[in-house]
């Protein structure tokens, strides 16, 4: 199983936003060894959101050989079309490294913001993506993002040539059983796997309370056990699950202080993952 990074598109705190802190970020994954670097989608969100696919732009420059990802991108609020041709920019910006992931989105302050009803959501994500395949260059792969419901899975084994799971929206056990609904081999990553590796617990439970529960606005207990936050061997050990359920690459998305929490992930927790 790789590991992977989302990019730093958000501010946890008073960090900021800014050039010098995606670049650093980058750097630290190609410097640790990591896989992949990634971005995913909001138009609007609860604090400033840096645009995916223009932070990917940002990147392809430092980016070495890493490969590049969205994860996910909005195709039926985008557009196909205009998608299209960003994707495939990017794509030759980075000499063929793009995976194109792509969804309907969940939000639906996304859909307010640009005027398309968010109930439409899945007739026009199937026209999106079956427009985005027929104008996407050959040799771009397309996945579509999934929560991992029985009709999500056939509309992905369908339309793409993988799947991408949310890590804060399912388990390694709930992985493994809908990745039995795919094809042998079919490939597959999980996204947005929040991240703050702490020896200390008080650290790991303000984390979780303060920033990441309100943050997604879900329960801080069911949070607890799908998060990459707390100890090196805790990290470990649910990546671990996640290997063993036949997962590919797991994107993991630092709280702030990237480049430390990625060196951390590195000389720590990757040496304990038991694939």
């Amino acid at each position: 199983m790789e590991l992977g990074v989302h990019l730093p598109l958000m501010e946890f705190g008073s960090e900021g936003q800014s050039l010098a802190r995606l670049h650093a970020t980058v750097d630290a994954a190609r410097d640790c060894g990591f896989a992949a670097i990634s971005a995913n989608d909001h138009f609007v969100f609860s604090t400033p959101w840096l645009d995916g696919p223009t932070a990917l732009a940002a990147a392809v420059e430092r980016s070495g050989g890493l490969s590049l990802a969205t994860t996910v991108a909005l195709v039926s609020l985008r557009g196909p079309v205009q998608l299209a041709r960003t994707l495939a920019a990017l794509d030759v910006l980075s000499g063929g490294r793009l995976v194109a992931g792509v969804g309907p989105g969940s939000s639906k302050r996304d859909y307010d913001a640009v005027g398309v009803p968010y109930e439409d959501r899945w007739k026009r994500f199937e026209q999106a993506v079956t427009m985005l395949r027929d104008l996407l260059p050959g040799g771009i792969p397309l996945w579509i993002g999934s929560w991992g419901s029985a009709a999500g899975l056939r509309r992905v084994a369908r339309l793409a040539d993988g799947w991408l799971a949310s890590a804060y929206n399912t388990t390694p056990e709930r992985f493994a059983a809908a990745r039995e609904l795919l094809a042998d081999g079919f490939p597959n990553a999980l996204a947005t796997m929040w991240t703050w590796v702490t020896e200390d617990r008080a650290e790991r439970d303000r984390v979780l309370r303060d920033v990441v529960a309100p943050l997604l606005n879900r329960d801080l207990d069911e949070l607890r056990g799908r998060l990459c936050i707390g100890s090196a061997e805790w990290c470990a050990e649910l990546l671990s699950r996640y290997a063993r359920a036949g997962c590919d690459r797991v994107y993991l998305w630092p709280i702030g202080d990237e480049p430390r929490q990625l060196e951390l992930v590195a000389t720590r927790v990757a040496p304990r993952i038991e694939r």
